[in-house]
């Protein structure tokens, strides 16, 4: 009978031994028990988490939205009090209404210079014409005064009208050149008050930027996370008012490194999610992260230091949701999956 027992008691040890083996093998996917799919539970939902923050600084006058509400794109999410804004907008506008007013005063600077210039120009032929007739004068009187014709006075008033004919084209050629000058000083300023007008056109369309920028919009369809901003609270540039959530979302998977041998791009992936009672959804990998995660981690491990343990590293995969699953409009960033991924299945992309 004590064998019999001791018979009994070495069957169940060894029938308790190969359980525990057969689980490890179990557990660990290895022969008999290996198989092609590839499951990990470092999965999350991600999506485009947009934060909403003002371009300018100044108080809150209206927030028309709440927490967690449905907007459209162009929405109003939020108004930041604009007097002060409205009113540059406009001292802006009288600066441009200034320069513009002085280009049209260098214009018409500009045309009375030119009309200085025909001027001059006639006063030079008539100075030219008066200082010929002098000459003839002088032409004729010189002769007659040598051999004692004409008296002194005669003599003299024609050589007096001959200096002051000379004196005048030299004046009036002078005058000519000054008109000149002047029309290329109008042109000269011109310029500058062309930049000047640009500048201030600049000036304008930044204080209109500025005032639209007093009403926050909504930049896509989507939904609001909770809504921090108050009513007469005092905001600067860059700070976070609210959240949005558009409706696209995406799965990202993070596998172990010596997962990914039999994973192609566009096949098939099921992954279950928790805050769904674990239903069940698909999808198919979108791509492959070009890096481990950990070369995007902001310390960096450095394994030419000290002892070393191989660690098998996670690499991000992408996988998109397929369409026309209603419970994939629950889905929301953050949310924990599991993803499956049958490695034998065919990838549409390559056809194997």
């Amino acid at each position: 009978m004590t064998r019999l027992f001791r018979s009994l008691s070495t069957y169940i040890a060894l029938a308790i031994g190969l359980a525990g083996v057969v689980l490890v093998l179990y557990a660990w996917r290895l022969p008999p028990f290996a198989s092609a799919i590839e499951t990990t539970e470092n999965a999350y939902v991600r999506g485009q988490v947009t934060v909403i923050a003002p371009q300018l600084a100044g108080y809150v006058a209206e927030v028309p939205v709440q927490d967690f509400a449905t907007v459209k794109q162009g929405d109003l999410l939020l108004r930041i009090d604009d007097r002060i804004f409205a009113q540059k907008l406009e001292q802006a506008r009288a600066g441009l209404a200034a320069q513009r007013a002085g280009l049209a005063n260098s214009d018409q600077a500009r045309a009375t210079a030119e009309a200085r210039l025909r001027a001059a120009v006639a006063n030079v032929a008539s100075a030219e014409a008066a200082l010929r007739t002098a000459e003839a004068n002088w032409g004729r009187i010189e002769p007659l005064r040598e051999r004692g014709v004409v008296n002194q006075t005669s003599t003299d008033q024609s050589q007096q009208a001959l200096d002051q004919a000379r004196a005048s084209l030299t004046a009036n050629n002078a005058a000519a050149e000054v008109a000149r000058q002047d029309i290329q000083t109008a042109i000269v300023n011109r310029q500058s008050l062309i930049a000047a007008v640009e500048g201030a056109e600049a000036a304008v369309h930044l204080a209109e930027i500025d005032l639209i920028n007093t009403r926050i919009l909504a930049p896509q369809d989507g939904r609001l996370g909770e809504v921090s901003a108050r009513l007469g609270q005092y905001v600067s540039a860059g700070t976070q008012l609210m959240a949005l959530v558009p409706a696209q979302v995406w799965v990202i998977a993070n596998f172990k490194e010596t997962q990914l041998a039999g994973m192609r791009v566009g096949q098939p992936v099921s992954f279950t999610v928790d805050a769904l009672r674990h239903a069940k959804l698909s999808g198919h990998i979108e791509r492959f992260s070009p890096a481990a995660g950990s070369e995007f981690s902001v310390i960096r491990p450095d394994n030419a230091t000290g002892n070393f343990i191989k660690i098998a590293q996670r690499v991000p995969v992408r996988i998109a949701i397929d369409p026309g699953q209603p419970l994939a409009e629950r889905l929301t960033p953050g949310m924990s999956v599991v993803v499956s991924v049958d490695t034998a299945a065919p990838s549409p992309a390559s056809g194997k």
